[in-house]
């Protein structure tokens, strides 16, 4: 590991080290970065002695030492590198840039940008550039549209996490405007508000068909998130098989992934034009989408690559303060795992993430969630388990040479699927899943055009 424009490593935290100063140079920077505390010159990790007490040191110069206020921006967790445990701080690009060091205000001695691997002074023309084009409409300056608001339920899920809010918990978490009036952040955290996000399902493919329309809010935004994705896991139907040695479910879609991208959209949804995100479930696929386009300062790929840029700086506190989100940046990382750039849509108002899923149950089958007797389509590649059904299709493939078809195996009905079907003493729809399981595991293999043409073996396995 060496350091580039992203990473700056330090060997220890001391008084002497202006941590402000690299810090402002991140905020200031348009991919945010990363400084790592126990790591020398050369990348080598030589320890923190007191990490806990270190990680509150380092905590506390940030909140208190930079300005505009930082908090939602940044993130400080311990990592190992080579087995040793190190510091790292995770820095968001802010939304109200020119960040400074408090001290020194607005001048070249408090505004830093990262250049290259340095933190440099920046000019008067670059800090004038920046505050020209700072945004002053973001949810802490809008005045919350009610004043009597209320917190139960937000101190409920801080105590809940071992925090005790005390009585200027309002300020603490940017809740109110500069001349004391609740903000639109106090309003989406309230116990009651107007803000409502919605959970259509729909029949088929479009949105012609509509079976039901669920709403979840005028509540905690956290509320109201936690039961969408309650609402979600009972959506999510799983589809089995079993082989000889195991069991395979396969849910229809990614949870984990599809949980950060709920919560994405939840927290980077642009309220200022009054719209909430929303799910959309379709017979074929999910659609999870967020009011607003990706931040100014922001290019899709830094997006797809997970740079951090939150719209709603309190909002991505509040939620990571609660455990509603890991750390900064970590979100998109998950999504991509599981799913592509494919799967996302930009619009000139909106970000919309949509899930294919897994599996689509067919006509008649069970939709009721419980478990179907179906191999899914993703089926591990290296899963080589196959029932005795399967060992004896491919023995009478390998006997006969091939099975002519007339049409695609994994959309139609087989030729030859009748005799299969009465040869081994079960219905056609299993022999087509017995065909579409095997062609998944690389053991046979579709030759021709789809009409005429045939299966043939192209492997063997230790379990014939």
């Amino acid at each position: 590991m060496t350091e580039t424009n992203r990473i700056e490593f330090k060997r220890e935290l001391t008084r002497e080290l202006d941590l402000e100063r690299e810090v402002v140079a991140f905020l200031n920077y348009r991919e945010g970065g990363i400084i790592y505390i126990g790591v020398d010159d050369d990348g080598k990790a030589v320890g923190v002695k007191d990490i806990d007490g270190d990680m509150l040191k380092i905590k506390d110069r940030i909140r208190t030492g930079i300005s505009p206020s930082p908090m939602g921006l940044f993130d400080v967790k311990v990592e190992e590198i080579d087995n040793i445990p190190v510091i790292k701080i995770f820095i968001a690009s802010g939304s109200e840039k020119p960040y400074y060091k408090t001290r020194y205000g607005l001048s070249e001695k408090g505004c830093f940008m990262r250049v290259g691997t340095a933190a440099d002074p920046m000019t008067k023309e670059q800090i004038e550039d920046l505050f020209a084009r700072k945004v002053h409409n973001s949810l802490k300056n809008v005045v919350s549209p009610r004043q009597d608001l209320t917190f139960a339920q937000l101190k409920i899920y801080y105590t809940e996490k071992g925090f005790q809010l005390n009585d200027n918990f309002i300020r603490s978490l940017d809740l109110m405007t500069d001349d004391g009036k609740y903000n639109y952040v106090a309003y989406l955290l309230a116990d009651e508000n107007g803000n409502s996000m919605k959970l259509a399902k729909y029949a088929g493919k479009d949105r012609c068909d509509l079976i039901s329309n669920n709403e979840y809010g005028y509540c905690c935004l956290i509320t109201a998130t936690m039961k969408v994705l309650d609402k979600l896991d009972v959506e999510n139907k799983v589809s089995s098989v079993i082989t000889s040695t195991r069991r395979i479910d396969t849910p229809q879609w990614d949870k984990i992934a599809v949980r950060e991208a709920v919560i994405n959209a939840v927290v980077h949804n642009d309220y200022i034009y009054g719209a909430p995100s929303k799910i959309e479930l379709f017979s074929d696929r999910l659609e999870i989408t967020s009011i607003g386009r990706i931040p100014l300062g922001l290019s899709k790929e830094d997006f797809f690559n997970g740079v951090s840029l939150p719209r709603n700086r309190e909002l991505m506190r509040v939620f990571r303060d609660v455990e509603m989100v890991e750390s900064l940046g970590s979100g998109m990382n998950r999504i991509m795992s599981k799913y592509n750039r494919d799967n996302f849509e930009f619009g000139d108002n909106y970000v919309r993430m949509i899930v294919p899923y897994n599996w689509i149950p067919e006509e008649g089958e069970s939709d009721n969630g419980n478990v179907l007797e179906k191999v899914p389509e993703n089926v591990l590649e290296n899963d080589m388990q196959l029932t005795e059904r399967q060992k004896n299709i491919i023995a009478r493939m390998k006997e006969t040479g091939q099975i002519n078809v007339l049409e695609n195996v994994l959309e139609n009905v087989l030729e030859t699927s009748e005799s299969l079907a009465d040869c081994f003493g079960v219905n056609e729809r299993t022999i087509r899943r017995d065909l579409q399981y095997l062609q998944k595991q690389g053991l046979i293999r579709h030759v021709g055009p789809d009409k005429g043409g045939k299966w043939q073996v192209i492997t063997s396995t230790k379990n014939e």
